[in-house]
């Protein structure tokens, strides 16, 4: 079941990644329309754009995530019991060691990053260190490595780095529009329209379109980290009692919106409701999904 689950996961994450590149697609021949060049070579120039503000976003992922979440690296000896709790999770999965990191921060949440297992991050709120015991600090960790084993975390990072690429294509619409030579005649005209519509398609809809496919992405794979900690634990009460208590808690005072899809539970509310708009699935489901297991 749970490599049926796995399966069916990667399956609707490559749809997922194929409606942000047809965005891209889209906003690329907005851009060209607005430069005076054809829909083809704006789509192109709009690709090559989005991969190289992608290829420096996943090359460097791990420090700019942990940056825009205010975390600090710290070293067994900084924290034994959570070093030694995410050593043995590692050890368990079969993967390498991850950093470690802690966001001063009284809500209890948690989160992994990293472009692949050998580049992965985990970092938890000094508030869930604080108010989890040892079985509930397995759950959640184990959540998190199972991430990092599953390349969650890769999914995760090029879904923000999309988002993210998208944005910036729109603002370089936004300064061709205001830029642009307005010649008179029809033909111009005419292109200057179809760009116009391509650019308030994208404005509207397009950074909209984009945060749902994220959130899409990461609800997808949630049911499968807690399925596999209960896998690397065989305990799925500690996880079930963590997500209880979290769901308890406040919000995070300061998280990044957006890297609020990387966290174990939304760190920006704590409303119990699942829509297109949800970082995650709500913490009832999956906690009926855990005592079913």
């Amino acid at each position: 079941m749970l490599y049926n689950q796995i399966s069916k996961n990667k399956r609707k994450t490559w749809l997922l990644f194929v409606v942000f590149f047809l965005l891209l697609t889209l906003i690329g021949v907005g851009i060209g329309y607005f430069m005076g060049i054809s829909p083809a070579g704006g789509a192109i120039l709009g690709w090559v754009i989005s991969l190289i503000y992608i290829l420096i976003v996943y090359s460097n992922s791990t420090n700019i995530v942990m940056g825009l979440n205010g975390a600090t690296e710290i070293h067994e000896q900084d924290n034994p019991q959570l070093w030694h709790i995410v050593e043995d999770m590692a050890m368990v999965g079969q993967v390498p060691m991850p950093r470690v990191f802690i966001i001063d921060d009284p809500s209890p949440n948690a989160f992994a990053t990293g472009r692949n297992p050998q580049n992965s991050a985990v970092a938890v709120t000094s508030g869930l260190l604080e108010m989890m015991n040892r079985e509930e600090l397995e759950g959640v960790l184990g959540h998190e490595i199972s991430h990092i084993r599953n390349y969650d975390i890769r999914v995760s990072t090029i879904a923000i780095a999309l988002v993210s690429a998208i944005a910036v294509l729109v603002e370089i619409g936004t300064r061709f529009w205001w830029f642009r030579d307005s010649d008179d005649d029809d033909d111009n005209k005419s292109a200057a329209l179809i760009g116009l519509v391509c650019y308030l398609f994208a404005i509207i809809f397009g950074q909209l379109v984009a945060n749902l496919v994220q959130l899409a992405i990461s609800r997808n794979r949630e049911y499968l980290a807690d399925a596999s900690s209960v896998e690397l634990t065989r305990n799925p009460q500690g996880l079930i009692s963590a997500l209880e208590k979290i769901s308890g808690s406040k919000p995070m005072k300061h998280a990044n919106k957006t890297c609020a899809s990387l966290y174990i539970e939304d760190p920006l509310t704590r409303e119990e409701k699942t829509s297109l708009f949800s970082t995650h699935p709500s913490t009832a489901s999956r906690i009926k999904r855990l005592e079913e297991m």
